[in-house]
Order: structure tokens, then sequence, then C-alpha cells
């Protein structure tokens, strides 16, 4: 079952929460994948998703034409993305050598949450734009009308965005073994872990300069006598957090995707044992929802991505962790790492037993 949705469905229709929520059952057991477009115009491919099908989204832009330059939708966004990084030298050269483009994280502000954040259902959201205007959405202004004289006068993007959808689609629906490559899922999950770590110890540095600066009344010294301003207030240290159950948990992960991708690479599968393998792929993602939920947020039980509490639709990727960091709840913070890391421990564990 693949589900496609374009914004602006009316309640009770696929994509409202209430509709996925009622159905979720059914949901959980039969959809491989959601397909989900939003804004549209004219410029680059954006796309954000479930990073197990970050690969099979870099085949499918490879094989879809821009209507403009002529060439293909991941080369023009690649070119995009050089020109942008031009002025950041270690940043380009990466770029340079980079293959295919990444999937962005999805946090909220579309039909997609519900799947994902509640129900663990891969997801994809797609679209273009760059070389549109914006500012109509979701106004009286967002119409036909504007839609043909500023935003896509053509109509060439919107062919293309159902071009790029209806490939999804069809890879999805016609692949005898689902294109899941949990590998490059591991690769991102690694990187933001290594991202927290960075910045535990980048808060750390920071807090104990900024209380030495105060302690030795430097903010006193340096403040214009005529103009009455309290200096900032210190800030308790940084305590050491321990990583070594998520990083433990990783290497688990790690080594089962590299097993999976082997034996699925190997594999010859067909009929019923080929349908058992695909069952278990594309629910595996249903294996990252904590059973609590968030702090404070227990609707939302996806363990890698949500909406920020603070920053509305914006995603923050293992957010349990990352926001009680980013209010310093250190406490919190710990209790997090051990939540995210029993999650990864048992996805890994479930990569490990499909068996062929």
């Amino acid at each position: 079952m693949v589900y496609c949705a374009w914004d602006g469905e009316e309640p009770g229709l696929i994509g409202s929460t209430e509709w996925v929520e009622q159905h979720a059952e059914e949901l959980q057991k039969k959809a491989v994948v959601y397909i989900n477009s939003d804004e549209n115009g004219r410029g680059y491919l954006e796309a954000g998703g479930s990073h197990a099908l970050e690969p099979m989204m870099n085949e499918v832009a490879r094989d879809v034409t821009d209507p403009e330059t002529h060439i293909s939708i991941l080369d023009r966004r690649h070119s995009r993305e050089l020109v942008n990084a031009a002025d950041n030298g270690r940043l380009g050269k990466a770029l340079l050598q980079k293959k295919g483009f990444s999937l962005g994280a999805l946090g909220s502000g579309s039909d997609y949450s519900p799947f994902l954040q509640h129900l663990g259902i891969p997801c994809f959201n797609i679209g273009f734009g760059g070389e549109s205007s914006g500012g109509e959405y979701h106004s009286i202004y967002d119409s036909y009308d504007d839609f043909r004289r500023f935003k896509d006068p053509s109509f060439q993007y919107g062919v293309t965005l159902a071009r790029t959808a209806g490939r999804i689609t069809l890879r999805m629906a016609d692949a005898t073994v689902l294109p899941f490559d949990f590998r490059a899922f591991f690769h991102t999950v690694s990187g933001y872990a290594n991202e927290l770590i960075g910045l535990v110890d980048q808060m750390r540095e920071t807090t104990a300069l900024t209380n030495q600066v105060l302690k030795e009344n430097h903010y006193g010294y340096a403040a214009d006598p005529t103009v009455q301003l309290a200096p900032p207030a210190a800030k308790a240290e940084v305590p050491f957090l321990s990583w070594s159950s998520l990083q433990n948990a990783l290497t688990l992960l790690e080594a089962a995707t590299t097993r999976l991708s082997d034996s699925l690479s190997h594999s010859h599968l067909t009929g019923s044992r080929a349908d058992l393998v695909n069952q278990a792929l594309y629910r595996a993602e249903q294996q990252l929802l904590s059973d609590n939920g968030l702090p404070r947020r227990p609707w939302y039980r996806h363990s890698i991505y949500a909406p920020g509490f603070y920053t509305g639709y914006g995603v923050k990727t293992l957010p349990g962790i990352r926001e009680a960091i980013e209010q310093r709840n250190w406490k919190e913070a710990q209790e997090q790492i051990e939540v995210d890391a029993a999650v990864l421990r048992k996805f890994a564990g479930y990569l490990g037993s499909i068996a062929f």
C-alpha cells in the first residue's frame, strides 16, 4: 500500500491526523510508504524523508530531467549546492566528491507528520522551489492565477513533480524486494549522535569561559557606565554525559545493517518469501517508536525525528536528547540517551532477525 497526498485535502481524507489515528492498525500493517507534497514551484528538487530510502531517492532523481536545464534534477540540485558552498572550502570540497544528495529530516507542517512521527511509517516530502515567489501560502492569494503568473507559468514543474512522485510510487509498488537500505539510516543517525556529543563539549567550553569572564568582572569593566545593564547570570557547569550506551547501540546497528545489506544483495527472493521479507522491511521504521513518546509530548513517538517543542515546524533530530541538552536539563538528557540507545538496540535486533 503506497499512499500519495497533495496539500489541500479536506479533513477526513488521507493525511489528516484524525484519519491516520482511526486507521492506525491497518496502516501499520499494510502501508509501505507515504509520499507527500505540499508546495511546488520553479527550481530545484527539495526532498526530505526516511533515510533508509535515501539511496532510492537518489536513483529516482538521477532519472528525472529538469525542464529548464535538461540535466537530471539530481545534477541540478548538486550544482546549486556547490554554488552555495563556494565560499566554504571544506564543504565545497566534500560536495565535489559527493555522488548524491542527503534527504532532509522531517519535522512537521504537513500531512506526513502523523504517518511518520506517530505510527512510524516511512515517508517522503517532495517538491520544487527556489526560483518562484512565496508568501501567499494558505491565503486568499493562493490561487490558480497566482500559480500561472508567478509560481510555475508553464506548469513544467508540476509535471516534473508528478514524474518524480510517480517513479517513487512505481519503484516501491513494483519492486521484488523493497529498496530500503538501512546503512544510509545508520550513517545519518551516527552523524546526529556525533553532532550532539560535539554540542555538549562546545557548551561546556563556552559555559566555563563565560563564567570566568563574569568572575573576573570583565562585563563590568567593558560596560558603558552611563547605561544601567546587568551582566548575564552565571550558568551551572556542563557535566560530562555518558554516551557509551548510545555508541554501543550504534555499533550493533552498523553491523546489523551491513549484514542485512549483504543478505539482500545475495538473495534471490520470490513469492511468499519475498512478501515476508518486504513486510519486515517496511515495518522496520515502527521499531524506532518509543513506548512513552517524547517528554511532555507523548503523541510524538519517533525517537529520531520530531518537530521542535519551541521551533514550530522545524525538525529536531534525536529530539529527546537534543532538546534536553538545549534546555540544560542534564538529568533528562542522560535519561533520553538511554531511551534512544534501547530503541536502537531493539532496531538492530529487528533487522538482524529478518529471515531469508
